[in-house]
C-alpha cells in the first residue's frame, strides 16, 4: 500500500482538500457538514453521501486496509477524523 511503501498517491483536488482539511486537526472530529462547508463552501447543497464517497476513495488510497481504516476513522453518528 503507499502508506507502506512510502510512495506517492495521486489525488484529484477535492480528496485532497478533504484529506488536508481533516489533516490540519488530528484528532478532532469533524460532522459532514462541516465538511462540505470546509471543501464547497457555505452554499453548496451536496448530501452528506457525498462525503462519505469522498472518505472511501481516500481509505483506498492511504490506508493499509480500507476495511479497517486506522487513518481516516468513522465516528458513528457524528462524521470523520483523522488519526496522525
Amino acid at each position: 500500500s503507499a502508506r507502506e511503501s512510502n510512495t506517492h498517491v495521486t489525488t484529484t483536488t477535492t480528496e485532497y482538500d478533504l484529506l488536508a482539511a481533516l489533516a490540519a486537526h488530528p484528532g478532532r472530529v469533524f460532522t459532514r457538514e462541516q465538511l462540505m462547508q470546509r471543501i464547497w463552501g457555505e452554499d453548496y447543497f451536496g448530501t452528506p453521501r457525498t462525503i462519505d464517497n469522498f472518505i472511501a476513495r481516500l481509505r483506498t488510497k492511504i490506508e493499509v486496509d480500507p476495511d479497517a481504516p486506522l487513518l481516516l476513522e468513522t465516528i458513528r453518528g457524528v462524521g470523520y477524523r483523522f488519526n496522525a
